[in-house]
């Protein structure tokens, strides 16, 4: 089992940064990637980005040029540096680990944090 915890979400204005991370415990081996969807408020959930084992990242449409994925090298702890933050952002962050092996069709894929809320406002 992998539990996730996210930390760093918070209040920031418009074009400025925030640094989120997610720490993972349990075996690495559970897992083989990492990644981060967001759910806007009232909105549905979608895919913010993801890192693989092999380092190879993938950005939503929404956020490519300004957001950036990364790991540190225990592969255990994953970030979303987050630039030119814009009030569309706004969101409730959530860290997710690739279930390895990949589960069945229809059994979730995913481990999930529990989400940290990042504001963009004046």
């Amino acid at each position: 089992q992998v539990q996730l915890v996210e930390s760093g979400g918070g209040l920031v204005q418009p074009g400025g940064s925030l640094r989120l991370s997610c720490a993972a415990s349990g075996s690495i081996f559970n897992f083989n990637a990492m990644g981060w969807y967001r759910q806007p408020p009232g909105k549905q959930r979608e895919f913010v980005a993801r890192i693989a084992r092999d380092g190879l990242t993938i950005y939503g449409d929404s956020v490519k040029g300004r957001f950036t994925i990364s790991e540190d090298n225990s592969r255990k702890t994953a970030y979303l540096q987050m630039n030119g933050l814009k009030p569309e952002d706004t969101a409730v962050y959530y860290c997710t680990a690739d279930k390895f092996p990949r589960p069945p069709e229809g059994i979730e894929r995913y481990y999930w944090g529990q989400g940290t809320q990042v504001t963009v406002s004046s």
